[in-house]
Order: structure tokens, then sequence, then C-alpha cells
């Protein structure tokens, strides 16, 4: 069974309260208003004492309870009877004041204090990304994930085959989840996290999908960073990268609930972009272009922006459709 990216919500209830004081990383977020500078739970007193709606590693509407030098303190409602989570004074917007309610996201800072702040990593918690690495040391490999706060990967959460290669500037398919610390944390062994199969699809339902990795048959894709999914090879009519998010429909159900999935829409619809933009270049020359298969490369590629191997591809997805005509000198669009 799949491993759960998240621990929360844990704690139904509002135990008593411990604060730590000491906020060095904020003194020069600047000033907003004045008064006592505030506090802060660590991670175990936070993670003993959250109630139900605050979910670290995701976005959380949270209200403004009161100002002081380090910026807003912001709690689930206005029970100031649990804990209180900073939004430093440079991100709290321009007019805010006490009862405005914000949609923040909840991480935790170095000193492993909730903070919240109005930026948006570039995945949460539950979600797969391909990430840049930007630092390693004896704790494991660090990841840009768009917040001050680099994410950790840690080695153990490394498959032994590619610990080797992850050295700053390369990047890493992911699933983002809380450890058992309640942390926030990469992983990059996705097998842990997403099932092999999935139920209640229909066949033509959207999904979205995450490029993994070739295999013989054709791209593994993450299916809504739940599922593993297969574009066959006859379904790739362009390049696709490894960490690429795209738009994807289930093509097939099949017996054993594995997902076969096409990167083009059913019916009607099911047009690749590449021969939508054949359409299109079609149409602005008056529907006829003479290009095919004794066209060069080079011209192929300047016209399109494509391979030749791709664009014979997608000429036979227009030819089968019915769009197309194709002819000695060239294609011609069909009305």
């Amino acid at each position: 069974m799949p491993r759960l990216c998240s621990t929360f919500p844990v704690i139904p209830d509002f135990p008593d309260f411990h604060v730590f004081r000491g906020f060095s990383e904020f003194e020069a977020e600047g000033a907003r208003g004045g008064g006592d500078p505030g506090i802060l739970p660590r991670i175990d007193t936070f993670l003993d004492t959250a109630p139900a709606m605050i979910y670290p590693g995701s976005l959380n509407s949270l209200r403004v309870l009161r100002f002081a030098g380090p910026g807003a303190f912001l709690a689930e409602s206005d029970d100031d009877n649990g804990p209180e989570i900073l939004l430093p004074g440079s991100q709290v917007p321009e007019g805010c004041k006490v009862g405005d309610d914000l949609e923040v996201f909840v991480y935790f800072d170095s000193e492993d204090r909730p903070v919240a702040t109005l930026q948006r990593p570039k995945v949460m918690v539950g979600g797969v990304a391909s990430l840049r690495v930007v630092a390693t040391n004896d704790a494991g490999v660090f990841l840009d994930w768009g917040l001050p706060k680099d994410l950790l990967l840690p080695y153990n959460e490394i498959p032994r085959e590619q610990k080797f290669g992850l050295e700053p500037g390369r990047h890493v398919l992911v699933m983002v989840f809380q450890d058992d610390s309640g942390r926030v944390a990469a992983s990059a062994r996705l097998d842990d996290f997403l099932a092999p199969e999935g139920g209640g699809f229909n066949e033509g339902d959207p999904v979205a999908i995450v490029v993994a990795n070739r295999t013989e048959l054709g791209v593994r894709v993450v299916v809504n960073d739940r599922y593993w999914g297969l574009v066959h090879d006859n379904e790739l009519f362009g390049q696709v990268r490894t960490g690429e998010r795209r738009d994807g429909w289930i093509k097939s159900l099949r017996s054993d609930r594995r997902l076969n999935i096409s990167l083009v829409p059913p019916g009607p619809a099911r047009i690749d972009p590449v021969a939508q933009k054949i359409l299109d270049k079609l149409a602005a020359e008056g529907g006829y272009m003479a290009v095919g298969d004794k066209t060069p490369p080079e011209a192929i590629y300047t016209l399109f922006g494509v391979s030749k191997k791709v664009f014979k591809q997608a000429i036979g997805a227009l030819f089968k459709a019915r769009r197309i005509k194709i002819e000695p000198g060239g294609i011609r669009q069909v009305k």
C-alpha cells in the first residue's frame, strides 16, 4: 500500500501551549507596529498543539490576530488559545489589519519554527515535481522549491541507483511529503507513494500528468500525483521532458486497472498540439503548403519547430482524421 504523504490532521484539541522566544531571523524583516516581538512554537510543540485545520506544506486560510515587530501573527481563527504563526513583515500586504483572512503557505524555517508566506512553492505536500539540486551535505540533498529555505531530500529517500548523480544543477523527480517528525521533505522513492493501478476512472476522463521516465513501451507518467500511468510510443507526437506537467486523458480501461494515458483528448477534439500548429499554418497559407516527405528536416524545423519525424507523425494523424489531403507536391487542408 502506498505511503501517506501527510500526517495531518493529528490533534483535534488544544492542550496547554508552551512557547519559545527568539526571532533573530526575522528581526531584520522590518517592524510593523510595536510591543512584544512575538512568540512562536518550534516544530515539536507545534505538532503537539496544532489545530486540525492547519496543514504544514499546504495552503491555509488563516486570520490575522495581531501585529508585532517581526510581522503579523496568524491563527486558524480568532481563538487565541492555539499556536500563532508568523507572517514576516516584508510579506504583510499593504492595508492588512487585524481580523483579515489570508491564504498562506505554512512551512518550517531553519530553526524549526512554523512560518507563513504569501509565496507559492513549486510543489506542495502530496505533489510530484522535478526540482533542481542546489546543494548537498551529510543530511542529504537540498532542492529549490521556490521558497527561501530549500527543501531537504534525505539520503534515505533516494534510491541507490540515483545517489551518485545528484549534483548541484541537476534535477530530480520527487514527491513532497511529511516525514515521521512532521517536517516537510522530499522523496525520490516514488514507488512508495504511487499506486501502480487506479480505480474510478472512465475512458476519456481528463487527468493531470507529470512525465517520469522512458520504458520499452513508451513513457511512464505520474497521474494526478497518485498513480502510475503509461503513454505508449504511438501516442507520442512530440518531445516530452522529465518533470514536464501536462494535460492527459484516460485512453483505455485495462482489466488490471493499470492506466493507459493519451496526450490528446478523445473524439472530435483529438488533435495534437503539433498537428494543430500545422493546421494553423495551413490556414494562414490559404489551405495549402508545399511540404512533405522530401522537405529537408531543417526547413521542417524552421516552419514548425519540430523534427521531421514528429512532423510526419502529426501529418499521419491529420490524414487519418481526414483533416488534410496528401498531394504529390504538398499537403492541403480539408474544409
